[in-house]
């Protein structure tokens, strides 16, 4: 497993270099669109640096790709995927993590929205953190009715009622970190502001 994962992320570097030369932007052009120095930009080129999520999400949110393009990873749904997808009311959810405790990590689908179904927010211990990546997310906290698009964010505490489903007739594609003893997600990277209630990670957690 260890393989594969130094596989993989040794295969960034060379990725990342040949979309920013398809989309001819210079290093410091990259740095100044996602707030990633020149120098972590370079280093991740070349292989110098091992690439993480806080330094993933932006880099794919400013290429114009998901994180499944950016690392190389097979499609969802791809035999050679060891990972066990879980169906359940419509809703695919791959775990992207395999350990025990602490942060959990997932990739969820949700089909196009039905107009017949209605929210039904639950409560539970822990906090999550969200990334949409492809569509359009309905995000229903507690008196609040919200909609992120691709590249937004959003974080919260899961004793407050929550529900989410597709906005509209697209399918909608995110990531979801969740602590079920209410560990946070520590990011630098800052995604667009949202609403007071959905609050944006910052560098200060």
């Amino acid at each position: 497993m260890d393989d594969d994962l130094d596989q993989t992320l040794t295969a960034v570097g060379p990725r990342l270099r040949a979309l920013r030369r398809q989309r001819e932007i210079t290093l410091a052009e990259l740095s100044a669109a996602t707030g990633i120095s020149v120098s972590t930009l370079s280093r991740l080129e070349s292989g110098d640096r091992r690439p993480n999520l806080e330094l993933l999400l932006p880099l794919a949110r400013a290429h114009g790709v998901t994180l499944d393009e950016l690392v190389g990873a097979p499609p969802t749904g791809d035999p050679r995927i060891h990972l066990r997808p879980v169906t359940h009311h419509g809703m695919t959810m791959v775990p992207l993590t395999r350990r025990a405790g602490g942060i959990q990590a997932y990739k969820l689908v949700i089909p196009a929205a039905d107009r017949r179904r209605e929210p039904d927010p639950k409560t539970h211990e822990g906090y999550e953190w969200l990334y949409v990546l492809n569509g359009r997310l309905r995000l229903v906290l507690g008196e609040q009715d919200l909609v992120l698009t691709a590249g937004e964010a959003a974080e919260f505490d899961t004793r407050v009622p929550h529900w989410f489903g597709a906005a509209n007739a697209e399918p909608v594609e995110f990531l979801s970190l969740f602590g079920a003893q209410g560990e946070r997600a520590h990011l630098r990277a800052r995604p667009k502001a949202n609403t007071s209630t959905t609050r944006p990670a910052s560098a200060d957690e």
